[in-house]
């Protein structure tokens, strides 16, 4: 059995991977916001929005996880990836 701070440290390298994976699907929303203005679309999109909010319900509902608390995380994920466009497109108040 794991102690304690064996289970924390491994917690703490999930957490480091989570991060990763954010910071790749931020990366896929840089160059998505170049496509997005290519092809003349706005950056929102409630359709597709809806579509992944309703994907990840059911990935969280096969995987056991709470599937409401999945998707409140992917909504904040769907507008960090909103914020990222516009900032690509000029249109953001970050650097």
């Amino acid at each position: 059995m794991a102690t304690l701070a064996e289970l924390r440290a491994m917690i703490d390298d999930i957490d480091v991977g989570i991060v990763d994976l954010i910071a790749s699907r931020q990366a896929c929303a840089a160059r998505m916001a170049r496509a997005k203005h290519s092809a003349g679309v706005p950056i929102r999109d409630d359709a597709r929005r809806r579509l992944v909010l309703d994907h990840v319900f059911e990935c969280a509902v096969e995987s056991g996880v709470d599937p409401t608390a999945v998707q409140r995380v992917f909504e904040l994920l769907i507008e960090m990836s909103e914020v990222r466009q516009r900032e690509c497109q000029g249109d953001g108040n970050l650097p």
